[in-house]
């Protein structure tokens, strides 16, 4: 299966240099000082983040033609809405570890960094498996499929903190302080380096993502097979998921039909790779078939709030600066 694509060396050297400025503007100049992200400020950037993405993809439309907008432009809904569902993980760790509400900021940032590297790994191994193995477009479909199902029959369970892998070899393997030391991620402290809890917390957002990238990614191959496209898109919607974060932080756990959402497009991607080699579907009925799903399960959750009212607190009103300790 040849896999095709638009970007140029220069395209991708471009590309990159454009995000990597747009990073370090971020760090250096509107968050240089560590603060709580408040609701306007977070709008404000999240608006921004959306219209350089409807900007580039805009670019696209018009350098390549609209077949290749299209797809862009799916591949960037599929992925904003899966990092939808990871913000409520990242919320239930927040919360957990008590991250202090200027600090929340510093660790999504650097956790974007992280991500952007991990998902052009993952990008570059599909699009080449793709390539030479036309069978791993029928696993990806698969694997989709089952995501779905799992998510429809509800077998993704609750988010418990204290149980992940990553936390607990983390605890055992790295020495660590139980408080927070401002925006430091380490300490040295009698000669000796400690991991602060900031950068616990930093480690199981990276794992977690890595999780999440596993869905994520085959569904925007399911899309296109254009890396340039599937690593545009994906990155585009990664880099507003601070601010939009921010935005939807009181708002996360009243969408409780979007993973009902989530799951019907997961299916539906997965059975159009499967099916792709007898009855392709136009990058455009898929859009509009994603976008219906999604706007759906949102507008249900808003219709029909859940019953209880057992929420995880906003992780900006936990008081506390003292990480959770591990019995073991």
């Amino acid at each position: 299966m040849a896999v095709t694509t638009i970007g140029t060396p220069w395209a991708w050297a471009g590309f990159i240099a454009f995000v990597v400025a747009l990073l370090a503007l971020d760090l250096l100049v509107f968050h240089r000082k560590a603060h709580a992200v408040r609701v306007r400020e977070a709008l404000v950037f999240t608006l921004a983040w959306v219209g350089l993405a409807l900007l580039f993809n805009v670019g696209v439309a018009t350098l390549y033609g609209p077949q290749r907008g299209l797809e862009f432009l799916t591949g960037y809904l599929i992925e904003k809405a899966l990092s939808v569902d990871n913000l409520f993980v990242i919320l239930v760790l927040f919360s957990y570890f008590a991250v202090p509400p200027a600090l929340q900021h510093r660790v999504l940032l650097w956790g974007i960094l992280g991500a952007l590297v991990m998902r052009a790994l993952f990008i570059v191994l599909g699009a080449a498996l793709l390539e030479r193995f036309h069978w791993v477009m029928f696993v990806f479909g698969a694997f989709l499929v089952f995501t779905g199902i799992k998510l429809l029959l509800g077998n993704q369970g609750e988010v418990h903190p204290e149980k992940n892998l990553v936390l607990r070899l983390f605890r055992r393997l790295v020495p660590s302080v139980s408080d927070y030391r401002g925006a430091s991620f380490s300490v040295v402290e009698n000669g000796k380096w400690f991991a602060t809890p900031l950068l616990m917390v930093l480690v199981v957002v990276e794992a977690t993502d890595i999780v999440f990238a596993v869905d994520s990614i085959p569904a925007i191959f399911a899309v296109t097979t254009d890396p340039f496209i599937v690593f545009t898109s994906n990155i585009f919607a990664i880099l507003g998921l601070r601010s939009l974060y921010f935005v939807l932080a009181g708002m996360l756990t009243r969408f409780h039909y979007l993973k009902v959402g989530l799951g019907l497009v997961l299916a539906f991607v997965g059975g159009k790779m499967l099916l792709a080699d007898v009855l392709p579907i136009h990058v455009g009925v898929s859009l509009g078939v994603i976008a219906v799903l999604l706007t759906g399960s949102i507008v249900a959750s808003l219709l029909r709030p859940r019953a209880e009212a057992k929420e995880p607190a906003p992780a900006s009103s936990a008081p506390s600066t003292t990480a959770p300790q591990n019995g073991g």
